[in-house]
């Protein structure tokens, strides 16, 4: 029962996760990875093997992935970038079809997840509290711009005085005018939720998100706090998401009721190795549920809270390469 990891570009920690668990349950097993450049992708030369396949916008990225699937024996596919998401939803039956599984949230939930707004209102209705959405020209500042349909703080922008608003701003409809947060006032983490099979939340591990580079966190603090019952009560159940979630939320420093909700993703963050390694193998449950069809019970408390990671940066080398 091999395992494929998608777009896996610089991943490499989520690659040797699931080496490292798939093997612990069947030393044949292999992690494969794609990439459209494998060749200058990390986590693809550290992966059993990897394979280049279209980019994903083309007409036959999905008939690719299946025909790799069925010639190396894959079993389960686990996506990993936001434009890969909502495709790989519409054709999940598809894959199961050959026997392959992908760990996607339904359509619905997906493209909720893609479009900030949309999930603004999805939070509203679980009863968790959001940033204020103002009108373009009714607007109170400091305020926070982004885009309804961005990733990785392309397109972001912190406005103080009138001056620093342009036409641009104004006529992009995609670009969202927001009450800001103040980070003086609320410190900002990423939550890593586990949703089994049938959609219930089994694990909530916050990570303070103490610095980020590039849209991605780069030291971070796993915090047993507020945001672990705030979330089990309210996101408890929800319809069409499984697997690993990512949740922005902002949390009062000195006040634990005061919490907004930002945004969610609806696949592996950048910051999951921390939460791994702090005991949330959420890699070994997906194996477990997906390949062994074991049931997943809550693991709320297995854990560590207070664990510090500090990125850095390292070297992979590629023997015999020729451009």
């Amino acid at each position: 029962m091999n395992i494929l990891i998608t777009s896996a570009g610089r991943r490499v920690s989520l690659i040797r996760s699931f080496q490292k668990e798939l093997k612990k349950i069947n030393i044949d097993s292999k992690v494969f990875a794609t990439d459209a450049d494998p060749v200058l992708s990390a986590a693809c030369q550290i992966a059993d093997d990897f394979f280049k396949v279209p980019r994903l916008d083309a007409p036959d990225y999905i008939s690719v992935l299946i025909n790799l699937c069925k010639t190396h024996n894959i079993s389960l596919i686990i996506p990993t970038i936001d434009t890969e998401l909502l495709e790989l939803a519409k054709t999940k039956e598809k894959f199961k079809q050959e026997g392959i599984e992908v760990v996607i949230s339904s359509v619905d939930f997906v493209s909720k997840c893609r479009n900030k707004r949309v999930i603004h209102q999805f939070f509203e209705s679980h009863n968790v509290s959001v940033a204020k959405e103002y009108e373009k020209y009714n607007y109170s500042l400091p305020l926070f711009i982004k885009p309804i349909d961005g990733s990785r703080s392309v397109d972001t922008y912190l406005i103080r005085t009138k001056e620093e608003l342009t036409d641009y701003h104004f006529n992009n409809e995609k670009l969202m005018f927001l009450e800001y947060i103040d980070h003086d006032d609320f410190d900002e983490f990423t939550c890593d939720l586990y949703f089994s099979k049938d959609h219930t939340l089994k694990c909530v591990v916050p990570r303070k998100r103490i610095e980020v580079r590039d849209g991605e966190v780069y030291k971070a603090l796993t915090v047993n706090n507020a945001l672990v019952p705030y979330i089990k009560n309210n996101l408890n159940k929800i319809e069409g998401a499984v697997g690993c979630l990512t949740a922005q939320f902002f949390l009062h420093k000195y006040d634990n009721e005061k919490i907004y909700a930002i945004e969610i993703n609806p696949r592996f963050g950048g910051g999951y190795p921390l939460s791994y390694l702090s005991g949330a193998n959420f890699t070994k449950w997906l194996i477990e549920e997906y390949l062994y069809d074991k049931s997943i019970e809550e693991k709320f408390d297995v854990w560590e809270s207070d664990l510090l990671m500090i990125r850095y940066d390292d070297e992979v080398l590629v023997h015999e390469y020729k451009d």
